[in-house]
């Protein structure tokens, strides 16, 4: 049995899609057309057959042997789960499949973007995944309660986890939180995030760097996004930090990731209401009343207007190329089937 993640589903899905004794991998690695995979013999390289839908580090695949050749990989079983974002050049981006857990990682060595925190919470909403804060190099805060108390008031239905690699605080709590569970780890570079993937390892399987004094940044130290066996049963996926998180999402997904700010948006006087100076608009009157966090509204507002940006492009490019509605939709059920 293959310890990355396996169980009774996969195997079930391997059977239906490949035949009874169909060979199986989990794709550790993902480098164009070359995928790392684990199989039951250990890992080993194989190429992307020819024509199989896009893959992410994280997918489970069919391994065929080839008449001439060496093996292929395809088809992708069907997923529980996936992460993705806008491409800053246009698109989307697939960033990690069957994720349980999304751990954002933000360092207290420098100011904490709830903004960016908020971003990436909306990327696990339409994942399908879990989302965790964890804030590292605690031992390195003035205030670590100040500090977990703002990113609450930033995402109040977020659990939030301050730790330290170097000391080694509140490692045990996460790593109850991880076991027998797929995580992805992300945040910007010098968050912490392949030191965290040491720890949780127990091993240096990833690069570390130091970050520079004057502003706390880091360099990409994680050059791709790669899949390690962590303690207790855990597999722990590593990123490079991101420098934008576009979300590629409905607003329907967004209005589910603030589901306070879009409750109150039920009570608001017009059904259409952009909660921007609307008269009669429950959710800048808890505002202004304190109820809910200004900053909050704000990035709300924000994040379902690029949404429904997406959606609008979404839908003209479905009227222009009637084939794109098909996986469009794939993907919602897919999305919705891991919530279950």
């Amino acid at each position: 049995m293959l310890p990355y993640g396996w169980n009774d589903r996969w195997a079930a899905l391997a059977e239906q899609a490949g035949g009874v004794g169909a060979v199986v991998g989990r794709v550790v690695r993902h480098d164009s057309s070359a995928l790392m995979l684990a199989q039951p013999d250990g890992i080993a390289q194989v190429s992307l057959r020819p024509g199989t839908e896009a893959v992410a580090v994280g997918d489970w695949v069919i391994v065929a042997s080839a008449l001439a050749g060496p093996a292929l990989a395809g088809p992708v079983l069907t997923r529980t789960s996936l992460l993705r974002r806008a491409h800053p050049d246009g698109g989307e981006q697939l960033l990690a499949a069957n994720v349980d857990l999304v751990v954002i990682v933000a360092g207290l060595d420098r100011p904490v973007k709830t903004n960016r925190i908020q971003r990436t919470v909306t990327l696990a909403a339409d994942a399908g995944a879990t989302p965790l804060v964890v804030l590292s190099k605690s031992d390195l805060a003035d205030d670590v309660e100040k500090a977990v108390e703002s990113v609450k008031v930033a995402n109040p239905d977020v659990d939030v986890i301050a730790i330290s690699s170097t000391d080694g605080c509140g490692l045990d709590e996460l790593r109850s939180r991880i076991k027998q569970r797929t995580i992805v780890l992300m945040g910007e570079s010098g968050a912490g995030k392949s030191t965290l993937t040491n720890a949780l390892v127990g091993s240096p399987v990833a690069a570390t760097g130091a970050v520079r004094a004057g502003d706390a940044k880091g360099r990409h130290t994680t050059t791709s996004r790669e899949l390690h066996l962590g303690e207790d049963a855990s597999v722990i996926i590593d990123t490079p930090g991101l420098r934008a998180v576009g979300v590629w999402t409905d607003p329907a997904t967004v209005a589910a990731s603030f589901s306070d700010v879009a409750e109150l948006a039920e009570c608001c006087r017009f059904r259409d209401c952009h909660h921007d100076g609307e008269p009669g608009c429950s959710v800048l009157a808890a505002a202004a009343s304190g109820a809910v966090a200004k900053a909050r509204v704000e990035a709300f507002r924000a994040l379902a207007q690029e949404a429904l940006a997406i959606e609008v492009r979404a839908q003209a490019d479905a009227r222009r190329r009637p084939e794109a509605r098909g996986p469009r939709r794939s993907h919602q059920a897919q999305r919705h089937k891991g919530k279950r």
